[in-house]
C-alpha cells in the first residue's frame, strides 16, 4: 500500500539482469579455458626468457599464426596472455599446448647443455687436484 492507501503491485524483477541457472556451466567453462589458456600462454612462453612482454607476444604470434585457420595477432594474443579473451577456439588451445612441449623440448636441451659444462668444469677440477 502507499500512502493514499492504494494496493501498490510489487513487481518481482530479481531475475532481470541474471542469466539462468543452467548458463552457469557453461559460463564456467569458458572462463577456466580462459584461464587454462592464460597460464599455458605464460608458460609457454616465459617473460624471464623473453625479456619483455613485447618480445613474447611477437613469439607467440609467429609460433601460433600457421597454426590456426584464423588470423592471430598480437592484440589476441596479449587478451590471452591477459585472461581477457572472451573464448579460446580449440585450435588455439592445440597450438598453446604444442608451445608448451616445444618450451619443455627447449628447456630440457638447455638444461643437458648446462650439466654437461658443469661436468667438464668438475673433471677439470678433479683432474687439477689429482696432480
Amino acid at each position: 500500500m502507499n500512502q493514499k492507501g492504494d494496493k501498490v503491485h510489487e513487481h518481482h524483477d530479481s531475475h532481470v539482469g541474471s542469466q539462468p541457472k543452467g548458463n552457469s556451466r557453461n559460463r564456467k567453462k569458458v572462463m577456466s579455458a580462459v584461464f587454462e589458456a592464460r597460464d599455458t600462454f605464460r608458460d609457454a612462453w616465459p617473460l624471464r626468457r623473453y625479456g619483455k612482454l613485447d618480445n613474447v607476444f611477437y613469439q607467440a604470434v609467429r609460433f601460433i599464426a600457421p597454426r590456426v585457420q584464423k588470423e592471430f595477432t598480437i592484440r589476441r594474443a596479449r587478451s590471452i596472455y591477459e585472461g581477457t579473451a572472451r573464448r579460446i577456439d580449440s585450435e588455439e588451445m592445440d597450438a598453446l599446448r604444442a608451445a608448451i612441449v616445444m618450451e619443455a623440448k627447449r628447456e630440457h636441451e638447455e638444461l643437458r647443455a648446462r650439466l654437461a659444462t658443469l661436468d667438464e668444469k668438475i673433471a677439470a677440477f678433479d683432474a687439477r687436484m689429482a696432480r
